[in-house]
């Protein structure tokens, strides 16, 4: 494993453990307790780095003994207390980087969870994101006798607003419905003192930056912010700068090229023939576990019945899918009971799915991170995988830019074709309007900056809005 320094002293529950990260330096009088190099081969342990006991017996339990270097570098200065911003590809261990040591320090403090309210808030961009954070402190956390709950759009109030009337420990939630509460006055962050922020880069791509400002004013003083991202583009970096104090920079890998492991490649198609170059694809991987990714949650379903109808047991999976349907599909798909699984970005982050075997971009990403986030579906914890690009010749734009921000040159499956026409899809010309349905929170472009979270919908001064109707597109997708 590759790392940093690292040192340690005394403290009443633990071995408090700092990494030297960047500009920070020990405390005076700590003493080294082991080293983690970056070009070397020693390594530290779970044990080692001064979890709660409950919490380590539960890693233990799970058959986890080496933490990851995501790992290694956030947990300690969590421990001690220090904002954080965590620099990680998806399947690097990062959720547990930031569980382990919220729940070690949550067992420490010895508060009571306040009604209305919670200790330690979670955001994430997704349902299914939250919903897997709500499975990974259910398991770390199942000695601990701390409470938690998930709360995201699409489902019925009632629970979520008891859960939140007791009050909680953790609460993972979604921006949009979080809100939805704190307007029907069933919540308050004012006496929440640590914050977590996870994928935030996909936030702001689905419009929350409003959402999320709003939110952590919210949030009581003085607080622990902690902010986890695949890449960190200008606005999230002016977020971090804005909201955490002197924060310890922890990262692993070039946060934009994908997991070497992954072997990559594309076929140059017509836009027509994709379907054709999909079935011939997929006919020798029949029975690889596979993700294959569309632009539109429109296109999702149309490759998933596709799929079907030539025998492939495939379901689409995007955000207009309601939650039973998405919880279903990636249920059978987990199990191996479906095979295919066709999705829209909102399954290319933070889902914990093993043994993806190959990853199909039926349509190429306008964003080119998201191409890495796609890809980074396969070729987890320490497996090989698969991806393979279908490119029309109005996507060849779209790929040198996926070629240019990684740093590599995708070798094609055949001979690319002399480009006569556009290089890139024509988008349609609604302002940013499609931000309204996937993310909500800054919906028709400008019109979204001026109401704020406001779901780009006009409205006049003297008319009510609906409770929550700030992240109206929240409920929909995440």
């Amino acid at each position: 494993m590759h790392g940093l320094p690292i040192v340690a002293g005394p403290s009443p529950n633990r071995r408090l453990i700092c990494a030297v990260v960047k500009n920070i330096t020990p405390p005076a009088g700590r003493r080294v307790h082991t080293r983690v190099r970056m070009k070397g081969i020693e390594m530290t342990k779970f044990s080692e780095l001064g979890l709660a006991a409950p919490v380590e017996r539960a890693v233990s339990e799970e058959g986890y003994e080496t933490p990851t270097p995501i790992q290694v570098r956030a947990i300690p200065p969590l421990l001690d207390g220090k904002d954080v911003v965590g620099i990680a590809q998806t399947g690097t261990g990062k959720t547990a980087a930031f569980v382990l040591p919220i729940l070690t320090r949550l067992i420490e403090e010895k508060k009571q969870a306040p009604g209305l309210s919670c200790r330690c808030l979670i955001l994430a961009p997704t349902r299914e994101l939250a919903a897997q954070i709500g499975n990974s402190i259910a398991v770390y956390g199942r000695h601990t006798g701390l409470t938690h709950a998930v709360v995201f759009g699409g489902v019925k109030h009632g629970p979520q607003v008891r859960a939140l009337a007791r009050g909680l420990d953790i609460l993972v939630a979604t921006p949009g419905r979080l809100l939805d509460h704190v307007a029907d006055r069933k919540a308050r962050l004012d006496l929440t003192s640590l914050v977590v922020l996870d994928e935030a880069d996909q936030m702001l791509d689905l419009g929350f930056m409003p959402a999320l400002r709003k939110i952590l004013h919210m949030v009581g003083k003085p607080r622990q912010t902690v902010m986890f991202s695949a890449t960190m583009p200008p606005p999230i970096r002016a977020l971090a700068d804005d909201f955490l104090r002197d924060p310890v920079t922890v990262a692993v890998a070039n946060q934009a090229k994908p997991i070497e492991r992954i072997e990559q490649a594309v076929m140059y198609v017509g836009t027509a023939e994709k379907r054709q170059a999909l079935i011939d694809l997929m006919a020798p991987e029949a029975r690889k576990s596979t993700i294959i990714f569309t632009r539109t949650k429109r296109g999702a379903d149309k490759v998933a019945k596709f799929l079907v109808e030539y025998g492939h047991k495939a379901a689409a999976i995007h955000g207009n899918k309601s939650q039973n349907q998405r919880e279903k599909a990636l249920e059978a798909f987990k199990s191996g009971e479906m095979r295919v699984l066709v999705a829209t970005d909102i399954a290319a982050r933070g889902l914990d799915i093993d043994g993806v075997q190959l990853v199909v971009n039926f349509e190429l990403p306008n964003v080119p991170e998201s191409y890495v986030h796609r890809i980074g579906r396969t070729a987890r914890a320490g497996a090989e995988g698969r991806a393979v690009a279908l490119v029309a010749p109005d996507e060849r734009g779209l790929l040198q830019d996926i070629e240019k921000l990684t740093g590599l040159r995708i070798k094609g499956l055949n001979d690319a074709p002399p480009i006569s026409g556009p290089t890139r899809p024509v988008q349609p010309q609604r302002g940013q309007g499609g931000q309204r349905r996937n993310g909500g929170g800054q919906g028709g472009g400008q019109r979204g900056q001026q109401n704020s979270a406001g779901g780009g919908q006009k409205r006049s001064g003297n008319r009510r809005r609906k409770p929550g109707g700030g992240q109206g597109g929240q409920r929909q997708s995440a």
